[in-house]
């Protein structure tokens, strides 16, 4: 076994990581000419990564004369006799047949292909969990026609010219009174309307951090965040999101670790969904985020609420954001139409300072110059009519009615030693399987059967645990959650008895040996 150990949560990429350290046990002498190294494939299931890190560092390697690959034999350290000596460097910049070897020219290995593999298209008839995102048969095609014929008519010409970076003026208008119902004071110098939640990620991460710069993520966590944040080579610091309250805890960000990230790291933003988390489907109570708005008051850090989930609350009450809390300038609140109503219109908007909102204006524009102005008219007029809080009101209905059968479904069918929290909203639910059983594994068996969901991995910013899952449930009617949950306890209890019957087995050899 190689000593290799790659650090998820640094800032230097990940095949970086392993060219140096694999460069360095060959100068060490650790690795001489004629050691075969593991193929690709098995070096990163070994390392917990994606193939293409490995390959990638592999080309450097090879690319500097320091490892040669042979079809059929595998990957072998080179040297030129004496184990000592190493083939200067050359530029790799052409392929065997000439062509630019691309995969050396990239810049970062963003995200790892997570979002790519999350958002890929489901094939045939498979039942999928993968997706948190709305349930496409009830989009209000004809309702959003009237608005798109009506914004045509009224003002055609205007939203088919440029227009100013910050966002449409009757969209943000709109969106300023649905704030002000909210309880969110703000004003036109506090909104910049963006390309949806990813956007507003990107546009907050180039607008603030540096190379190096400690930002504090959920951990597990939206996968798009830690894509952008790892690409702006940031540090990122996890802290850990608690599943299951215990005495003297409750659920959501564990504020005690926060806290003591915060004393020891210099720490430029904190993220975090308060409501219906991504992945997890937790939400902060009422008094921890006081209790995190008075630490990021503290310690000077701006704090990055990503709200797309709160409009899909299951109870009529709802807790205060943490933007209608903020007293003190320090909460940065994004937030979309994407899980409400249109995920293809990609409107979404940033409310924060007037400095802030300035400082972001001026990225977006040296980025797409603005947001679609068809799309932010015709949503203006969608939201001017009141079709947004009746489309909103109907699709809380449909998902409430679909968690509770998502959570009927497991009560029903998981074996003994599956733990769940049923959130009160949201689009996902996370599930912990029986200690000892990888979801990854789980799910090449439930796949052969039709059924897709997102293993946890995905999710992690560091230290994954590989029993979890999450399974999106928006998208999917009562009776095929029913049944997609149906094939996946099935699947795992085949697997269960699989084990058992090994351990049945190794212990009569035991007990035939003695």
């Amino acid at each position: 076994m190689l000593p290799l150990h790659l650090q998820p949560q640094s800032h230097v990429p990940l095949y970086v990581q392993l060219r140096d350290q694999l460069r360095a046990l060959v100068h060490a002498g650790d690795l001489r000419p004629g050691d075969r190294i593991p193929a690709s494939r098995e070096l990163a299931t070994m390392l917990g990564v994606h193939r293409t890190t490995v390959a990638n560092a592999y080309a450097e390697l090879e690319s500097e004369g320091l490892i040669q690959g042979h079809v059929g034999r595998g990957t072998f350290i080179k040297g030129n006799g004496n184990g000592l000596k190493i083939t200067p460097p050359a530029p790799p910049v052409l392929s065997g047949n000439g062509g630019v070897r691309w995969e050396l020219l990239f810049a970062d290995e963003r995200g790892e292909e997570v979002l790519s593999r999350l958002t890929a298209g489901v094939p045939g008839n498979a039942l999928s969990f993968v997706m948190a995102c709305p349930a496409p048969e009830f989009f209000p095609i004809d309702e959003l026609q009237i608005c798109v014929n009506a914004v045509l008519r009224r003002e055609g010409t205007d939203v088919l010219t440029l227009g100013p970076s910050d966002g449409y003026p009757p969209l943000k208008a709109a969106l300023l009174e649905l704030l002000h119902h909210d309880g969110i004071t703000a004003k036109d110098e506090n909104l910049l309307i963006t390309d949806g939640c990813q956007q507003s990620f990107d546009l907050i991460s180039k607008a603030f951090v540096r190379p190096g710069d400690s930002v504090i993520m959920e951990n597990p966590t939206y996968p798009g965040a830690v894509a952008i944040f790892h690409g702006a080579r940031a540090r990122c610091l996890s802290v850990p999101v608690r599943m299951h309250a215990e005495p003297g805890t409750s659920l959501g960000l564990d504020l005690e670790a926060l806290e003591a990230t915060l004393a020891a790291n210099r720490v430029k933003l904190i993220l975090l969904t308060p409501d219906f988390q991504n992945p997890t489907g937790v939400s902060m109570p009422l008094a921890s985020r006081r209790k995190l708005l008075e630490l990021a008051g503290r310690y000077q850090v701006p704090v990055v609420e990503d709200h797309i989930y709160a409009r899909l609350h299951a109870r009529e009450e709802r807790i205060p954001s943490l933007k209608q809390l903020d007293r003190s300038n320090l909460v940065i609140h994004i937030d979309s139409f994407a899980k409400v109503a249109f995920p293809g219109l990609r409107v979404g908007w940033i409310v924060a300072p007037p400095q802030a909102i300035e400082r972001l204006r001026v990225v977006k524009q040296t980025t797409d110059l603005h947001t679609d102005q068809l799309a932010q008219a015709t949503l203006a007029e969608f939201l001017r009519r009141g079709l947004f809080s009746k489309h909103l009101a109907k699709m809380r209905k449909i998902y409430t009615a679909r968690l509770a059968a998502l959570d009927e479904a497991l009560r029903k069918h998981m074996p003994e030693g599956t733990r769940w929290v049923r959130p009160e909203g949201g689009m996902c639910m996370w599930l912990e399987l029986p200690p000892g059983f990888d979801a990854s594994e789980l799910l090449i068996h439930v796949k052969e059967r039709g059924v897709l969901f997102a293993p946890g991995r995905y999710f992690y910013v560091q230290s994954p645990l590989p029993n979890t899952l999450r399974l999106g449930f928006a998208s999917l009617d009562e009776k095929q959650i029913a049944r997609g949950v149906a094939t996946l306890a099935e699947m795992l209890k085949v697997e269960m008895r699989k084990r058992q019957r090994g351990v049945r087995r190794a212990e009569r050899s035991r007990v035939a040996l003695v």
